[in-house]
């Protein structure tokens, strides 16, 4: 570990980066499809619902796979990277979307008939009534799903993104011959480095949100 610090470093950082693109990108997305699955748009329920349902359902492994070698039958062509964050996105802007609609749901039904009382349409309703505490209660779910994301980074690791934590360790292990428990344990610091620090921040944040609720 202590031969191959730069090596795990910028390790951590490609992994890093993986994280915070998965996450952003999940959470925006996440979000839009939890607004399609309360819209009162037949259609757009029906997306939210059948987006839902098959990605949840889908190992993301199988996802990564679809993404890497489907995607470029159709002609799309991306680097192992952008299809492993793409992939990553997909796969958990599903359960995000599920923790979000626990917290539409959880908003009394009288603020939303409240707001359509005055003459507010359902975008406006939503967002500017709803979604403003239903992100609150969402904090702790929400919260989960993203740690989980962190952890199926490895995945992406595995899936062949290359110079992540992951690929460090393969590399150490097979290329160089160092033995396999120093090297998995140092690639499992990184990992936790990146999840707890992610849990710490997570409950400042529902903890903040709790004195503001």
């Amino acid at each position: 570990m202590t031969e191959n610090l730069d090596l795990y470093w910028s390790g951590f950082l490609r992994s890093l980066g993986i994280c915070l693109w998965a996450m952003v990108g999940s959470l925006v997305l996440g979000a839009l499809i939890a607004a399609f699955r309360v819209s009162p748009v037949a259609s757009l329920r029906a997306f939210g619902t059948a987006w839902v349902n098959v990605l949840r359902n889908c190992p993301l492994t199988v996802v990564l796979f679809f993404m890497a070698f489907g995607l470029p039958e159709i002609g799309i062509n991306q680097s192992f990277y952008f299809f492993g964050v793409a992939g990553l996105v997909l796969y958990t802007s599903a359960f995000v979307c599920e923790a979000i609609r626990a917290g539409i749901n959880s908003v009394p039904a009288g603020q939303a008939e409240a707001a359509r009382a005055i003459g507010l349409t359902f975008t406006q309703n939503l967002g500017s009534v709803i979604m403003p505490q239903a992100l609150r209660t969402s904090v702790p779910p929400v919260g989960s799903v993203i740690i989980a994301m962190f952890k199926n980074s490895a995945v992406v690791g595995a899936f062949g993104v290359g110079r992540d934590l992951y690929s460090v360790g393969r590399d150490l292990t097979s290329a160089q011959g160092y033995s396999y428990i120093p090297v998995l344990l140092g690639v499992a610091v990184g990992y936790l480095i990146i999840t707890l620090s992610a849990g710490a921040l997570l409950g400042v944040l529902e903890r903040k949100v709790a004195i503001v609720r």
